[in-house]
C-alpha cells in the first residue's frame, strides 16, 4: 500500500480504508466538538496504542514470514502468484472502502470508479516499478538475513528524499541531510562482521539489490505523489483501485512469463502453506496500518514502530534462524533509528 502511504502522509485527509477517521471531508466540526474532551482523549490514546502495536507487529514480521516461508532454502510456491494475491487483496480492500463511502455519501464525481483514459494511463508506471521491487523483495533473501533486510530497506528514505529534491524541486532541511548521512553509517555498522574475513556480512549482490529496491520504491513514491496532486480531490481508494488493477495485470504477465508451466502443471496455489497465507495478508495489511498511523496517530509513532520492529525482528530471528545478535548490529540499528527520527523531525521543520 505504498501509494496510500504517500497520500495520507502528505495530506492526512481523505477517506480511509479502515475505521471512521475524522477528516476534513468526512465529519463536520460540530460533530467533532460534541464529544466530551476526556472521552476524545481516551479514544485517541486507545487508537494510537492499537495502530502502534499493529504497525510494529506487521513490520517486524514481514521479513520473518518471507524467510520462514522457504523450505530447504527455496520457495516451494510461486512468488509471482503470491504477489498477484497481494495485489488482489489490496484491490478488494479498496473496493470495500469505496462501497462504504458510497453507502454514506453516495456516488459522486470524485469517488466514482468510471474515469477517463488520460487519468488511468499514468498508473502503469508506478505499478510496474512496484512489481519489480516486490519481486526483488523475495530474491534478496538469498544474500540478506531478515534483520539485515529490516535495516537495509530504510535506504528508501534516502532515495525518496533525493528524488523529491531532483524531481519535485522540494528543499530538504539540514536535519534531513544529516539524517541521510547517519542512515548510511547505521546500515554499514549493522552489517559489520568481525567473525569473518569479509568486512560486511551482506555481500555486494545484497547491497546492490537493496539499493535498486530503494530507488524503485523512491521513484514510484515520488511519481505517485505527482499523480495525486494533479487531482487532490479524487477519492484515494479510487486511485488505489486503479493502481492495484494494473498491479494485478503486470503480476499476471509475470506469472505467464516466469511460472506458466509450474502453475499449469502443479496448480496456482501449489506450495502454499499457512505461513505463505500469513505473509500475503501481512503485505496487504501493512500499508493499511501505515495509513491508520497517519490518521489516528502521528509520524513519531511510525518512527517508533520502525525502530522497535528492527530489534524485534532480530530477537525473533535468534530463535527461528539462529541469528547472532552482535554489538555491531545493535549499535547500527540504534543509529538507523536516530536517523529515521531526524528525518521525521526535519520534515516537520521544513
Amino acid at each position: 500500500m505504498e501509494y496510500r502511504k504517500i497520500k495520507d502522509e502528505e495530506d492526512q485527509i481523505g477517506d480511509g480504508v479502515v475505521g471512521d477517521a475524522v477528516t476534513s471531508r468526512g465529519v463536520s466540526p460540530s460533530k467533532v466538538t460534541s464529544f466530551p474532551t476526556g472521552s476524545v482523549d481516551r479514544l485517541r490514546w486507545k487508537r494510537k496504542m492499537v495502530v502502534t502495536l499493529a504497525l510494529t507487529i506487521l513490520t517486524s514480521s514481514q521479513a520473518i514470514l518471507i524467510v520462514w516461508s522457504k523450505r530447504a532454502g527455496k520457495y516451494e510456491y510461486s512468488v509471482t502468484t503470491a504477489n498477484f494475491m497481494v495485489e488482489t487483496l489490496k484491490c478488494a480492500l479498496s473496493l470495500a472502502a469505496l462501497a462504504r463511502t458510497w453507502k454514506k455519501e453516495g456516488v459522486t464525481e470524485d469517488n466514482r470508479l468510471s474515469t477517463t483514459f488520460d487519468e488511468v494511463k499514468v498508473y502503469p508506471i508506478p505499478a510496474a516499478l512496484y512489481l519489480v521491487k516486490n519481486l526483488l523483495q523475495y530474491y534478496i533473501f538469498a544474500y540478506v538475513n531478515a534483520p539485515g533486510y529490516q535495516i537495509l530497506k530504510n535506504l528508501n528514505i534516502i532515495s525518496t528524499g533525493v528524488l523529491y529534491r531532483i524531481i519535485l524541486k522540494r528543499k530538504l532541511s539540514e536535519v534531513q541531510w544529516a539524517g541521510f548521512i547517519l542512515l548510511c553509517a547505521g546500515c554499514t555498522t549493522a552489517q559489520l562482521n568481525p567473525t569473518s574475513d569479509h568486512v560486511l556480512e551482506t555481500p555486494l549482490q545484497g547491497w546492490m539489490m537493496a539499493i535498486v529496491m530503494a530507488l524503485l520504491s523512491g521513484f514510484a513514491g515520488v511519481y505517485t505523489e505527482a499523480i495525486i496532486k494533479k487531482r487532490p480531490s479524487r477519492n484515494i481508494n479510487v486511485q488505489n483501485f486503479w493502481l492495484y488493477v494494473f498491479g494485478m495485470i503486470f503480476n499476471a504477465v509475470a506469472i505467464v512469463t516466469q511460472d506458466f508451466d509450474a502453475v499449469v502443471n502443479k496448480g496456482f496455489f501449489y506450495g502454499y502453506s499457512l505461513i505463505t497465507t500469513l505473509m500475503i495478508l501481512n503485505h496487504a495489511l501493512s500499508g493499511i496500518a501505515v495509513s491508520m498511523v497517519m490518521k489516528y496517530a502521528d509520524n513519531i509513532v511510525k518512527v517508533y514502530s520502525t525502530s522497535v520492529a528492527m530489534l524485534l525482528t532480530a530477537v525473533v530471528s535468534v530463535f527461528l534462524f539462529d541469528f547472532h545478535l552482535s554489538l555491531a548490529f545493535f549499535l547500527g540499528s540504534t543509529v538507523v533509528s536516530v536517523s529515521v527520527y531526524l528525518h521525521s523531525v526535519g520534515k516537520m521543520q521544513r
